[in-house]
């Protein structure tokens, strides 16, 4: 137990320490919100990895998925890895970084009122960041409760409100490049930290042929009636793994705070190096996960998913790990929601002040007032979070949980094919636009209250989520192909920034 204590003390410390260090970068909104967008690859690159994965990644989704698919789950880790880091940073990291710069905005619903030159947008694509934001940062709670008691016996509760009292404190201090340098250690932390327990879980079991010989042992003929079904290339449901896949992985491109990381890069150099770094940190980490997920029902004797749910899987795999190692699990899963709950909160509150209550509620709001309003509300959303959290773990309020779901389904399927035609496409409209933003978040919606109405396959909200994202691809092109041209004039101005001529050393092009 002392063990335990003083790795968290040190944690906590390092975490603290970090914010206050990075004071003095976050006295103006593109400090605090951007860290002067002068971060580097290293630092970027594991920014979003860790606000990609958190501990709804380690102990939700490893452990539902594995149980569902065996060691074929791997593959939403390889497409999170290949989909979600390595292909989003090629096709959105440089044009993202140069138009928001051109366009002087600093989170997603501003960068869609510049571009299609829509206040309505604006405050649309905020309103929906408001909505479904919330619910998905206080699912970063889920989890925690099973590993806190299983290593501390300390009340859920003292957990969930220590945490976002110490995540608070660093972000309201040291603004984007404190979460950014947190974020690092953090990522660290997550590397190490799931190759050791891997190794650990699976030496309990005689090591990793030993362990695939006894999971191609196990059945589940409600399941399927293969044999060695749950150790085979694709698993029992093909289909239903594709969508984990597309909504984990592409749902990366439309979501605000993975996006908003792209806004803070340094330089070209920066974008090729992140590239590489975010794809091999995304491999380990997500790859890890579901690898480790997929060995779950080893652990059946010790774990009862009908009553305990697929949360308890996780943690009963762990449970027989030395105390150092369930120490480094616990700091590991802490790194995973403390790094995404910085990103989400400063994210929800810097597009809320900048977004919604700037030129709205307050018309003349000065820069300091801005990051006041900033901090207050990072406080503001952390509070919700906590409280969320806490109903849902003490009332069992399965409306939260569901909201929680569809989250990350409604802002990717809204955002993703806006952002991306945005991006590349002159001919966007804002109504092609605003069609994606209402069918994203309405399906969803729809899905969330009316699912037994959908087919059978869309009634899974990751389906959904996978089917809204696509299908903005199609509506947004369709939409602004049979409406009015958006302004030519304006619209050269605004990608003209991608004609600027920069001379470069001849060691980053030969031309």
């Amino acid at each position: 137990m002392i063990i335990k204590i003083l790795m968290l003390v040190i944690f906590f410390s390092v975490m603290i320490g970090v914010g206050f260090y990075c004071r003095k970068n976050a006295t103006d909104v593109n400090g605090f919100v951007l860290g002067g967008r002068i971060v580097g690859p290293w630092l970027t690159a594991f920014a979003y990895g860790t606000s990609y994965f958190s501990a709804v990644i380690f102990v939700g989704y490893a452990g539902q998925f594995g149980w569902k698919y065996g060691i074929a789950s791997t593959w939403i880790g390889i497409g999170n890895a290949l989909l979600g880091s390595m292909l989003a940073w090629r096709v959105l990291g440089r044009r993202t970084r140069i138009m928001s710069q051109h366009l002087d905005s600093a989170t997603m619903p501003e960068f869609f009122g510049k571009r299609f030159d829509s206040k309505a947008l604006k405050l649309f694509a905020s309103l929906i960041v408001f909505v479904f934001m919330i619910p998905y940062t206080a699912s970063l709670y889920n989890g925690l409760s099973r590993l806190f008691g299983m290593a501390f016996n300390i009340d859920y509760t003292v957990c969930i409100i220590a945490m976002a009292i110490l995540t608070g404190v660093y972000v309201i201090a040291g603004g984007y490049m404190a979460t950014a340098i947190n974020d690092f250690i953090q990522g660290i932390i997550m590397l190490f930290g799931i190759v050791a327990v891997i190794v650990a879980v699976l030496n309990s079991r005689g090591g990793f042929l030993s362990s695939l010989e006894q999971l191609a042992e196990v059945s589940d003929e409600s399941v399927s009636t293969v044999p060695g079904i749950f150790n085979s290339f694709f698993g029992p449901d093909p289909v239903n793994l594709i969508g984990v896949v597309i909504l984990t992985s592409l749902g990366t491109w439309g979501l605000p705070q993975m996006v908003q990381k792209f806004y803070a890069i340094k330089s070209e150099q920066s974008i090729t190096k992140g590239t590489i770094i975010s794809t091999l940190f995304a491999g380990v980490v997500a790859g890890g996960c579901y690898f480790l997920g997929g060995f779950g029902r080893l652990f059946s004797d010790s774990v009862d998913v009908g009553t305990q749910g697929f949360d308890a899987i996780i943690p009963a795999m762990l449970s027989s790990l030395s105390p150092a190692l369930i120490g480094l699990v616990v700091i590991l899963v802490l790194s995973a929601s403390m790094s995404t709950l910085s990103s989400l909160v400063i994210t929800s509150a810097s597009t809320l002040t900048i977004d919604f209550i700037k030129g709205n509620l307050i018309k003349d709001m000065k820069e300091k007032n801005q990051v006041l309003w900033i901090r207050v509300l990072i406080v503001v959303f952390i509070a919700i979070s906590v409280v969320l959290a806490v109903i849902q773990y003490r009332s069992n309020v399965t409306f939260i949980a569901q909201l929680m779901g569809v989250s990350w389904g409604a802002m990717a399927g809204a955002f993703l094919a806006p952002f991306l035609y945005g991006l590349y496409w002159k001919r966007t409209t804002k109504a092609g636009c605003g069609g994606c933003f209402i069918f994203g978040a309405g399906f969803m919606i729809y899905n969330l209250l009316f699912r037994g109405t959908l087919p059978v396959l869309l009634q899974s909200p990751i389906n959904a989520g996978a089917f809204t994202m696509l299908a903005g691809l199609i509506i947004v092109p369709v939409v602004s192909l049979i409406t009015a041209k958006p302004d030519e004039a304006k619209t050269d101005q605004i990608f003209e920034c991608y004609k600027h001529k920069n001379e470069v050393p001849v060691t980053q092009s030969l031309e």
